[in-house]
Order: structure tokens, then sequence, then C-alpha cells
């Protein structure tokens, strides 16, 4: 991840903001009693954006920065501000969101030229929400916390739809003092917050086992799409009838309709759960726990990506299948 040289763009934020926590929700709620009023978010992708929209909705003063410019651009233009690079948005937040794909690219987030982690104030709260190993997960609340930085290990879940309508779910684990600097930030932009533990670690191990699900869920809904294809079952018919039966799946339903539609726009890419998957499986080998159908649906993935759908959406993973013909577009 490289960020663009020093710049800022968007207008200044104004306006005060209404409290959102009401008496109810304090005294039933009571680590939900802080809010900073100045969040920022990095990583304006898929989920990023929807995040940052609905802490907009709900009042926040909402600093972005993305190594697209023109997406960082975009937001500001909405009633965000902008910054060139992660630490300039750092100066300015008690509350940094990091939306990135990866534990590479929050390592550049944090520590990279111009990284955030200089930048905050001591007793900020970094808020991580990619998928990763629960270990480097540990470790980097560990290392931010010599630091004097708070750390919140907060995988996400549920699509770019539910990330723009505060919907999705969050797998969060940490330190109590954190969670009563983000609580209410966490439910601004999730409907489910599940707090999982008093440390780092608990969140990502949560998050992999629903990434194995959803990997090998893809994966058997392409599989059972191809036969009925191979075996000359009308794609849409057969479409109807499993998301009505016992065999359905939320994973069939979602993903077999972009292959309906013959729609490869990569909301989830194959790489996506080429790592997630590959995740899962370096946790289990470290036990020497059996994941069977974890590996033959990461070598799936594999050979989707390799044969050059890896920046397909997930669905792609039917174009493994000989002899089916899939839909067309119907763009």
């Amino acid at each position: 991840m490289c960020w663009p040289a020093c710049w800022y763009w968007g207008p200044l934020p104004s306006g005060a903001h209404r409290p959102l926590w009401s008496t109810d929700n304090f005294f039933h709620i009571p680590w939900r009693n802080h809010m900073s009023q100045n969040i920022g978010v990095i990583g304006l992708g898929a989920m990023g954006r929807g995040m940052a929209q609905s802490l907009r909705r709900a009042g926040y003063t909402v600093h972005v920065c993305d190594v697209r410019l023109e997406a960082a651009q975009a937001f500001a233009a909405e009633g965000g501000v902008a910054h060139a690079h992660p630490a300039a948005l750092a100066q300015h937040c008690e509350v940094v969101v990091s939306v990135v794909v990866n534990a590479a690219q929050t390592e550049e987030v944090l520590f990279g030229p111009h990284g955030a982690a200089a930048a905050m104030a001591a007793g900020s709260v970094f808020v991580m929400c990619s998928t990763v190993d629960p270990n480097w997960s540990i470790a980097l609340e560990q290392r931010l916390g010599s630091l004097g930085l708070q750390y919140l290990d907060a995988p996400i879940s549920g699509g770019s739809a539910k990330a723009a309508s505060g919907e999705m779910t969050m797998m969060t684990s940490g330190r109590p003092e954190a969670y009563a600097k983000v609580g209410q930030a966490l439910d601004a932009m999730a409907a489910k917050v599940y707090q999982l533990g008093d440390a780092a670690g608990a969140g990502s191990k949560v998050k992999i086992i629903n990434q194995l699900l959803a990997g090998v869920h893809i994966a058997a809904a392409a599989e059972a799409m191809a036969l009925g294809l191979r075996e000359g079952v009308a794609a849409d018919a057969l479409y109807e009838v499993i998301t009505h039966s016992a065999g359905n799946s939320w994973m069939f339903e979602n993903r077999m309709a972009h292959v309906l539609a013959g729609d490869y726009t990569p909301l989830s890419a194959v790489d996506i759960f080429v790592k997630d998957l590959g995740l899962v499986l370096d946790t289990a080998r470290a036990t020497k726990f059996p994941l069977p159908l974890s590996a033959t649906a990461h070598q799936m993935f594999m050979q989707a990506s390799t044969a050059g759908h890896g920046r397909e959406d997930d669905s792609a993973v039917i174009k493994i299948f000989p002899g089916i013909t899939l839909p067309a577009s119907n763009k």
C-alpha cells in the first residue's frame, strides 16, 4: 500500500452534533458512555465506505483516507473530511477504524510511511476490522499498548449492503477501556456487536470460523449449481427450488444470484477466500486439527484464482467446473 504525498481536501467539520446515548442506553449498557465526535475511517472499499456513511448519519465528524484519492474526495464532497494519509487523519481523531484487506495493509496503515500510530494521541483507540491471524492481532495489541494506544480486535461481516445500512455484524474483543471510548461508534456501524473477550484474539478467532463456513458454503453452492447446469436443469428453476428447500443457505441464495445474473463484479473476491481459508487452515495446522472441507474449498478457490478469476466475485469459483455453460450477463 503506497500513500500519496501530503494532501488535504474536503469541507471543514461544522456544527455541533447531538449525543447518541439516551438515559435508557446509558444505564443498561454502562460502558457505552463516551462519544468521540471525530472518528477516522481508513479504507473506503465495499465495507469501509458504508461504515463511514453510517458514522456520519449518527452525527460523527468522519475523517477518511484511502489510497484511491477519488474515493476520499467523493466522501468528503458528501460531508466528510478527507486526508492524504493515515498520519494526517490520526492527528484529528481519538478513534481510528481501519477497514483494509489484510494484516500487511494494516501494518502499512499503522507503521508505514505516514503511518497512523506515531500520530495518534496517547489513549486513542485503533479499531482493526480486517480478517487476520488471531496471533497477529494479539501481538498488535501488545505493540500498540507499548505506544500508549488502545486496541480493539473487531472483524466485520455482512457485506456491503449491511455496512451501508449500519446492520452488519462485528466480532470484537479488547480491553474495557477501549470499549468505553468506542461503544457508541460500534453501535452506529453495526446491528450486532459481539463482545467476545477482554483481550485481542477472540474476535479474530470467531471471524475466521465464520469464514470457514462462508467459504465452504460458497464452494458447495457453486458445486451444486454446476452439477445442475451439467445435468441440463434450468439455472433459474434450480435457484428457485433450492432457495425454498432445506438445502438452501444464505451463501447459495446470495452468490448464486450473481451467477444467474452473469455478474462477477467483486463484492468479495475469490482471492479473499484464498487468504481467509488459508488463515483458517494455518490456525488449525498449529494444533494438528483436521479440516477436510475447508482444505477442499481452499483448493477450489486457489484453482479459480490460478485460472485468472482471483479478482472476480467469489461466486466465480463456479468457473472451475468443466463442461458447463454459465448464464450470460444480463447487464
